[in-house]
């Protein structure tokens, strides 16, 4: 076996099955969520102070070692997609899900030595690297359940979604009409309205725009009624489509041989 095929074996999130190939995945893991720990901590400004040698050199070696694994997916996208050729391989994965997240979770830092950039645009960048912990999807089974669920569902998603737009518009001008003479200052337009609708369909009623003519009170409670069913409509879709995701999985699971990467029978 060639080295390449090798490497390729410890990132091939389908046919790897090796201990070298579960020793990087949890680093990677661990790395991941060591960031995002470390962009809450670097927020609090005593710790930041005290500290941000430390937040320094782990975002130098972070950079290393998700640079180096993004070139090697790279490198080997032509072992993880054989059907293709090596040019449309590696730009299937540069232009996949996951490979989009994984340049997007480096770029930041690169970004100030190409181009001259305002500092406070680079502080904004800096959020990307929250996408950092998107890259768990490919090195934990439940993320990517929920990831193919999504994929499974995204047209009802769409559906329920797309009815839910038309009910938020439908109430907030209705409520416009019905409160915007008894209420100016707080229905002044369909905008205003619309925060309103937010929060009576989303049962959230922060309280700081409401109804108090008397058919603002009917119409609000019969909107939050059907704010009940329509929003959780896309709870109920996901819902059930995990747990058929998860029956399938059960099913379909087989028992590698870490050695020999056969089936136990």
């Amino acid at each position: 076996m060639s080295f390449k095929k090798k490497v390729a074996l410890y990132f091939d999130d389908e046919r790897g099955n090796t201990l070298g190939d579960v020793i990087i995945e949890h680093f990677i893991s661990a790395l991941i969520i060591i960031n995002v720990i470390a962009i809450i901590l670097e927020s609090y400004n005593t710790i930041y102070s005290q500290y941000h040698v430390f937040f320094t050199y782990l975002e130098f070696f972070s950079i290393i070692i998700f640079s180096i694994e993004y070139s090697i997916r790279i490198w080997i996208a032509d072992l993880i997609y054989p059907q293709l050729s090596k040019a449309k391989a590696r730009l299937k994965y540069i232009t996949s899900f996951i490979g989009i997240i994984d340049l997007a979770s480096i770029l930041p830092f690169y970004l100030p030595f190409l181009f001259k950039i305002d500092l406070r645009v680079i502080r904004v960048l800096r959020l990307l690297r929250l996408l950092r912990i998107l890259k768990l999807n490919r090195h934990f089974k439940s993320l990517s359940i929920i990831r193919s669920v999504i994929k499974n569902t995204k047209n009802e998603i769409m559906v329920t979604v797309f009815l839910v737009f038309i009910l938020l518009i439908l109430a907030s001008t209705v409520m416009y009409n019905i409160e915007n003479e008894a209420q100016p200052d707080a229905f002044q337009n369909i905008g205003e309205a619309m925060w309103w609708a937010v929060a009576t369909l989303t049962t959230v009623g922060y309280g700081d725009i409401y109804p108090i003519t008397g058919l603002g009170k009917l119409m609000s409670a019969i909107i939050a009624l059907l704010g009940i069913g329509f929003v959780a409509l896309p709870t109920g879709i996901i819902s059930s489509a995990y747990i058929d995701e998860i029956r399938k999985v059960k099913s379909t699971d087989k028992c590698i041989c870490p050695h020999c990467n056969k089936e136990i029978q």
